[in-house]
């Protein structure tokens, strides 16, 4: 019986020791670390299932506080959707931009493609959750939002080019958003197909966009019946 009490008074001692030691982990954990592990969490959670989906409760969960601690860092689960969202948005606008750097314009075609699937690949989290409909309003906005700010990269490239062939440098803006959408478009396909691999699939975007700015009328007409 004594020996019992004994293990019984040590495993005790052994799970007071567990518990001490897991809260001295937590305090040592700084304001910053704590953030940057909440906003991991949250990115994966908000990823998988949504804002709708994700509640205060799980992201604390797994990060071993409690929710006060979530609400003190951002002021709920809106601010810390908010937060991966801006976070994620200007990643990608740094990756394009960053990207863009060849002299030759199809070059440039082929930066911007592989920007947004090395991202795609890289970040798939980060986005999942830029691609879905976000019920939280940011300064960033919108996928599409983004989209046009990366469009609005590539047609200061497309004018320099427009009015190196003698177009009109003022529908730069229109095909940057084409070229520009569809790359985008293609990629939240790629998201969940991944195939065929990377490098293929931006040889066929740069080819069906190159040769179709390649053969780029000055004044292209319609040919149906409908002229307006």
């Amino acid at each position: 019986m004594i020996d019992r009490v004994a293990i019984d008074e040590n495993s005790d001692k052994g799970r007071g020791s567990a518990s001490v030691n897991r809260r001295a982990r937590r305090v040592r954990m700084s304001g910053k670390e704590r953030r940057e592990q909440l906003l991991d969490i949250g990115r994966t959670l908000f990823a998988a299932r949504g804002f709708e989906g994700t509640s205060v409760e799980e992201i604390a969960a797994r990060a071993g506080v409690s929710k006060p601690v979530v609400y003190e860092h951002f002021g709920g689960k809106e601010g810390l959707y908010a937060v991966v969202v801006d976070r994620e948005t200007q990643q990608l606008l740094d990756m394009v931009t960053g990207a863009l750097t060849a002299g030759h314009p199809r070059e440039l075609l082929e930066q911007a493609a592989f920007a947004l699937l090395d991202y795609i690949e890289r970040h798939t989290d980060g986005f999942r959750i830029l691609v879905r409909d976000s019920p939280v309003a940011q300064s960033t906005g919108t996928f599409a939002s983004l989209i046009s700010d990366i469009a609005t990269q590539v047609e200061d490239i497309l004018g320099l080019e427009f009015k190196a062939r003698g177009f009109d440098a003022k529908l730069a803006p229109l095909y940057a958003q084409a070229l520009v959408g569809m790359v985008a478009l293609t990629g939240q396909w790629w998201l969940d197909a991944r195939k065929p691999k990377k490098a293929e699939v931006a040889a066929h975007l740069v080819n069906l966009a190159w040769h179709g700015l390649d053969g780029l009328e000055a004044k292209p007409r319609l040919i149906g019946h409908r002229k307006a």
